[in-house]
């Protein structure tokens, strides 16, 4: 082991890495960061054309197309969780087949490709006009409706093959088995997420404005033209990347499902049979061998015969630690659902009150998610300079909290801002009734939007240690060559998170309202009980929480010196 270390260092080759000629890949020309700053450029380009749509799509769906409150924030809920599972399939399809570079480029051509579908369909006049007592209201074609979806649908699609590749390929540039590189990756996931941070920050304070006071093509249309500059900026540092050689012929996918299938297969073998020879040679790799024995069957044909065997053991390991994840994954969907109501009911919840600042500008209510990022962008310096110092005083590792520990602070912190964001709701609906406002829907309530700052600022906050822990948890305890897959399973937890929101609004609107009757969530929300909702959330939260710290206690790392 100690001879596979050294000789990359002495030779000035990086181990298991080649150029973008197939050459082996020169450390001091190659990879870390003077590559990853190419990379983190490209996804804050990338997170400014996301969020440039999707911040303020509930104005677009509930404004021009004309749907209610409740029907917008579960299209915009169904959308970003399309738009979260989708990099499965694009990990998928890198890992197994075409690479994460190609799948990159493809992946940035097409999202270029349905942003300017999208503008084309915002810029198309309103072609369905209805004459009424009062006014004259127009609203798109159906085939302009049509235009907008598809063209919607086709972003998550793109962003699908983009998201999880970029990242994955920007963590490959640090080679784990040298000191220097490991230490930096595990500061490549804070400044990564600092980055991406950038990008909506810059979205939400000129994008918001230009789509709600100027126009929506134009505030559509500017994205793709980011877009496409970002492609240019990925292209250009090609010559200084590093791509991962293919260590096994066979697929991971192969190799792990296969595992399963021959367990299966084996299911009547008794397992002590299997496991316990193992064990004596010491040839299982670590304590985790000890999870989820049942899959050590796969190490034995059915006739129990040694030259039976058709995984090896690293190959059941491989399956082990992907389940592993399982109960981690599960237990963080809480967070996702918490996640998913700042572009949508917070957003909602400003539009209500006073936005004005001065006597001639009004803030648009989805700027307020600026204050996510700015919270991410002043906290992640003093998380990476000061917290974890501090920590790394107290526990003696060099990231200063475990993985899990990370994750499961900003749970906490989620439940808080759930509190907070009811008890804000309750302050908003008094001040309602308070004025005489509560059967007016349009009217502008007398406290300024400012109130909703604190629980914008516990989101960011709440970001810095559960989004960053996830990403790096998922692309830490994968096997190496599905970590474009780890990252995928990650953003799958907000795409599931985002389909439970959802689904829970729903319950919430059917249960809570019908027969003429106000709901939790109602178009009038100063007839609705927004607090409610978010006091169920925090409740729902809470209990997830207790779960997750069980199943974060009993975790055992993949990696004996996972930080």
């Amino acid at each position: 082991m100690a001879a596979t270390v050294e000789t990359p260092l002495l030779d000035g080759t990086v181990d298991g890495f080649v150029d973008f000629k197939g050459r082996p890949a020169v450390r001091s020309k190659s990879g870390s960061w003077r590559s990853a700053y190419f990379i983190i450029g490209v996804e804050v380009a990338e997170r400014f054309a996301y969020y440039g749509i999707s911040s303020n799509l509930i104005m677009y769906l509930t404004g021009p197309l004309g749907q209610s409150t409740a029907t917008a924030a579960e299209n915009v809920n169904a959308w970003s969780g399309t738009a979260s599972l989708l990099p499965l399939f694009g990990a998928f399809v890198a890992d197994a087949f075409l690479g994460r570079y190609r799948t990159i480029i493809i992946a940035s051509s097409l999202y270029i490709l349905a942003l300017g579908l999208l503008t084309v369909s915002a810029f198309l006049p309103y072609t369905v006009c209805e004459n009424t007592a009062d006014a004259t209201s127009c609203s798109p074609a159906q085939y302009q409706i049509i235009l907008f979806f598809f063209s919607l649908y086709l972003v998550a699609f793109a962003q699908g093959g983009h998201k999880p590749c970029v990242q994955a390929f920007g963590a490959d540039q640090f080679d784990s088995e040298n000191p220097e590189e490991c230490k930096a990756k595990s500061s490549f996931f804070n400044w990564w997420y600092l980055g991406l941070c950038g990008g909506p920050l810059m979205a939400l304070a000129v994008l918001n404005y230009i789509q709600d006071n100027l126009s929506w093509a134009l505030g559509f249309g500017i994205p793709c033209i980011v877009m496409g500059l970002a492609l240019l900026i990925f292209a250009a540092g090609t010559v200084t990347y590093r791509f991962g050689e293919k260590v096994n012929e066979k697929s991971p996918f192969l190799r792990i499902g296969q595992v399963f299938v021959r367990a299966f297969q084996n299911r009547k073998t008794r397992s002590s049979s299997i496991s316990l020879e193992e064990e004596a040679s010491g040839t299982l790799p670590h304590q985790g061998s000890q999870q989820f024995r049942f899959l050590n069957k796969a190490l034995l044909s059915p006739d129990g015969k040694e030259e039976g065997k058709v995984c090896s053991i690293n190959e059941v390991e491989e399956a082990k630690a992907v389940l592993r994840l399982v109960p981690i994954w599960v237990s963080c969907l809480a967070f996702a659902v918490v996640f998913a109501q700042f572009s949508t009911l917070f957003t909602k919840q400003g539009v209500t009150m006073d936005r004005s600042i001065g006597s001639n500008f009004e803030i648009p209510a989805a700027t307020l998610q600026s204050f996510i990022s700015i919270a991410v962008v002043i906290f992640i310096p003093i998380y990476d300079r000061i917290v974890v110092p501090i920590f790394r005083s107290f526990t003696r590792k060099p990231s200063g909290l475990t993985m899990l520990q990370r994750i499961g602070t900003g749970i906490f912190i989620s439940i808080i801002s759930m509190s907070v964001s009811a008890l804000v709701e309750i302050k908003r609906l008094q001040t309602a009734e308070k004025y005489g406002l509560v059967d007016d829907p349009n009217a502008t309530i007398p406290m300024k939007v400012w109130w909703l700052l604190p629980q914008y600022l516990l989101t960011g906050i709440a970001d810095v240690f559960t989004m960053v822990g996830l990403q790096e948890f998922f692309y830490d305890q994968v096997p190496t060559e599905l970590r474009s897959i780890g990252l995928a399973l990650y953003l799958s937890i907000f795409g599931v998170g985002s389909f439970i929101s959802s689904f829970l609004i729903s319950v919430v609107e059917k249960t809570t309202g019908g027969d003429g009757k106000d709901g939790w969530i109602s178009d009038n929300l100063n007839r609705g009980h927004l607090d409610y909702f978010y006091w169920l959330l925090a409740g729902i939260s809470a209990l997830a929480f207790v779960i997750y710290l069980y199943f974060a206690k009993h975790y055992i790392y993949n990696r004996a010196n996972t930080l």
